[in-house]
């Protein structure tokens, strides 16, 4: 799949990587879905790279916004990304439609850049130039998310990414005073064997905030659902590893213009129908419907 990457300059004078593919029924005004990777994601995602193509068939140009430090090339502040990280998406959002005034927006998100979507839709209740959003399977609770990974099987999955996570902290020492920022030894990165304690020693004190705790309180979209007045579809499974069933909010939780579809099976961003014989990956097909209904 072909994409044309285009750095864009944020405010504090780091940069991401953004990612366009464009649909062959491309026109000036041909309609554009802003799109947010997972945790360690990016343009190579499985996830991405399906509906990237199932968007270009339906006549959406698409964009993956990176996060900072997401496609291999080092970001350039000691600084990195987060579930609540809603600042860097609102800039590229309105940088997109400075440059292309007569496309109608849209965003989809997977994961923690589900999470972070729901926040900043909440954040800005009607001042949002996003037509409808699709979040899937959004840690809307992270303090649950944390714990529910450091339990059974999910451990595998905490130590997969974790793996990723604590190897770009420490590449971070070769050209930041890591050490006097965190208090954090570089040979005491291998001591961060859990998400919580990787975000007590990085995530929150390098972002502002007091603890993990006040990080996971403050970056949880759930509490932003309320909020949120852009038509906006949520796919969830009850069966996705990576949370409890805490994470699910309840309907009085929810904005007039939010929609929740629960699935019984699915994963974590997963939601394949049909046997091993002839799967159906109904995921990208749902997104399209939602996008395209008036």
């Amino acid at each position: 799949m072909h994409f044309d990457t285009k750095r864009f300059s944020l405010s504090d004078g780091d940069f991401l990587e953004c990612y366009w593919h464009k649909t062959p029924k491309h026109q000036k005004n041909t309609p554009i879905v802003i799109l947010f990777h997972g945790l360690a994601g990016s343009y190579e995602s499985p996830y991405i790279q399906g509906v990237v193509e199932s968007l270009s068939k339906n006549g959406f140009d698409s964009v993956l916004m990176h996060f900072r430090g997401c496609t291999g090339r080092d970001n350039l502040l000691p600084r990195s990304y987060h579930s609540g990280d809603s600042g860097d998406a609102l800039e590229f959002i309105q940088s997109v439609k400075n440059e292309f005034k007569d496309s109608k927006l849209y965003a989809v998100g997977y994961s923690l850049g589900a999470n972070m979507l729901l926040k900043l839709l909440g954040e800005l209740k009607e001042n949002t130039l996003i037509e409808k959003a699709v979040a899937i399977s959004p840690p809307m609770q992270l303090d649950a998310c944390s714990a529910r990974m450091n339990q059974g099987f999910s451990r595998y999955y905490q130590h997969r990414l974790l793996q990723a996570l604590n190897t770009s902290l420490e590449k971070k020492y070769d050209t930041h005073n890591m050490q006097q920022l965190l208090g954090l030894k570089r040979e005491e990165i291998q001591n961060l064997k859990t998400f919580l304690a990787f975000d007590e020693a990085y995530t929150a004190p390098i972002h502002g905030f007091k603890s993990a705790q006040d990080y996971y309180t403050k970056s949880s979209s759930k509490q932003y659902l309320k909020f949120i007045q852009t038509p906006t579809l949520i796919i969830h499974s009850k069966d996705d590893p990576f949370m409890s069933q805490d994470v699910i909010p309840k309907q009085e939780e929810l904005s007039d213009s939010v929609e929740l579809e629960l699935t019984e099976k699915g994963g974590h961003v997963g939601f394949i129908s049909g046997n091993i014989f002839n799967p159906h990956y109904w995921l990208e097909e749902r997104i399209v419907q939602y996008l395209l209904t008036e």
